[in-house]
């Protein structure tokens, strides 16, 4: 309720349903909800549209390259959060997958609340854990990138990347993630309190 009270959501032709709303907030609460308080103070409003879309926003049947699931916002964007809510509600309905755009857009929100997206969330880790982690997260990325992990593919992308597509295993399968990447999983329970 505090989140929804704090962030606009505004559908894109299309009314939001309170069902959009309750997925959203729960995607913000879940990588927080161990912490007593918090606030994400750079984020002021959401935009859901219907559908993937793509760098131009748009997202009806002709509109080319309509593989966007969700960004967070810069320049003229910024403070905003886009999603799809073919996205969010895949998310959700498939816990399977280790996948869920809306916990991985607001996993980027939290690395870059320290002004960068960098895949280093300061506000979660004390910087004793610097160099563990960036060592940790670039043999991971590694293996990613050499098809030797079941971490998805887009986290060998870059460090902030990497931080948010681990994360969404995290959330989506702790037990899985354990056994596989248990360094990983020790790091990630230490950031996520």
């Amino acid at each position: 309720m505090q989140f929804l009270s704090e962030v606009y959501i505004d559908g894109v032709q299309f009314e939001i349903e309170e069902l959009d709303k309750i997925l959203i907030a729960a995607s913000a609460v879940i990588p927080v909800f161990g912490f007593n308080e918090w606030n994400y103070s750079n984020l002021s409003g959401i935009l859901l549209h219907p559908d993937y879309f793509n760098e131009d926003f748009e997202f009806n049947r002709k509109a080319k390259s309509r593989n966007i699931a969700g960004i967070v916002g810069n320049g003229r964007f910024e403070k905003q959060m886009i999603l799809s809510k073919k996205a969010l509600y895949h998310g959700f309905a498939n816990t399977s997958d280790k996948n869920n755009t809306a916990i991985h857009e607001f996993v980027h929100l939290i690395d870059k609340m320290d002004g960068q997206k960098d895949g280093f969330p300061d506000q979660l880790l004390s910087h004793q854990y610097a160099i563990p982690w960036l060592k940790l997260i670039h043999k991971e990325m590694e293996a990613i990138n050499n098809n030797q992990s079941d971490i998805r593919k887009y986290g060998g992308t870059n460090q902030a990347e990497f931080f948010a597509v681990a994360s969404e295993y995290f959330f989506e399968r702790p037990d899985l993630l354990k056994r596989k990447h248990p360094k990983l999983y020790r790091m990630l329970v230490e950031c996520f309190n």
